[in-house]
């Protein structure tokens, strides 16, 4: 049951359960392998990030795991439907309290198992689906799950990859750069090491996002990779894909497109690296 005791409640079918053809994969799974794993903290970077990958390697099989820290239907998001029309985005799995994607699972641990043993894609990536809670406070927003995910996906001895909330364009100090709720992620809820990935912007900008980075915990926890992702505009164009971030185009807040862009050339390099 999905929505438990609530009016609301609906019966899924998971893919862990005793009844399920997959029931024993999920039982005997030992490791992901190094399978790559990229986590965000909003649905519009879901978007850029896949569409970048496949613009560059056509041929890469994505999954992508909706959380249920924003809407919980994922027939909420005319985003997935359009990705997965244009076969950009293979499956979906919807965890927790989410539903309605290909696959149900009970939680992220299974969700990322189910991703390497039932799905076998080549790249996962996960983030909550449309809308998002903040509270102007350092710890009150659903996008802090990102710490926690990519606990999750090194447990399981996964190749994890933080996609950075990025922005210039943002009016609120508290976002300006790398914002604090990706810096919160990943200097105190994210306990394990991981790869993050930072954009190669105008030099003003990267000196700015350079001392964010001395000032938290964020460089000596984490292996920091930066790309060039100013390519996204040649992939969003390319699959006829008109994003918006807290309604703003990329036009509007370049800076979080190109973000974007460097986190799925950074996958799309390492992926290269392992075959």
């Amino acid at each position: 049951m999905k929505l438990r005791y609530t009016p609301f409640q609906i019966k899924c079918f998971a893919v862990e359960e005793q009844e399920s053809i997959y029931h024993d994969k999920i039982k005997s799974f030992k490791s992901l392998d190094n399978d790559i794993v990229l986590v965000g903290s909003l649905h519009s970077m879901l978007a850029p990030v896949a569409s970048m990958i496949k613009w560059l390697r056509p041929n890469t099989s994505i999954n992508y795991i909706m959380t249920d820290s924003g809407a919980l239907p994922i027939d909420f998001s005319f985003t997935v439907k359009s990705l997965k029309e244009k076969g950009i985005i293979d499956n979906t799995i919807t965890i927790g309290h989410a539903f309605g994607g290909d696959f149900e699972c009970i939680n992220i641990y299974t969700g990322l198992i189910t991703a390497k043993e039932v799905i076998k894609s080549d790249i996962t990536i996960v983030c909550m689906g449309p809308g998002i809670v903040g509270t102007g406070t350092k710890y009150g927003f659903s996008g802090i799950e990102q710490g926690y995910i990519l606990n999750a996906v090194s447990i399981l001895k996964g190749s994890g990859f933080a996609i950075p909330r990025i922005s210039f364009s943002d009016k609120r100090d508290r976002h300006r750069g790398i914002s604090h709720h990706t810096i919160t992620a990943l200097s105190e809820t994210t306990l394990s090491r991981c790869n993050v990935v930072l954009p190669i912007l105008t030099k003003n900008k990267n000196s700015f996002i350079e001392t964010q980075l001395d000032q938290t915990e964020i460089r000596n926890k984490h292996n920091i990779i930066y790309e060039d992702g100013a390519n996204i505009i040649n992939a969003l164009n390319h699959f006829k894909l008109n994003v918006t971030t807290m309604g703003r185009g990329y036009n509007d807040d370049t800076d979080y497109f190109i973000s974007l862009g460097a986190v799925g050339k950074a996958a799309v390099n390492y992926l290269d690296g392992l075959q």
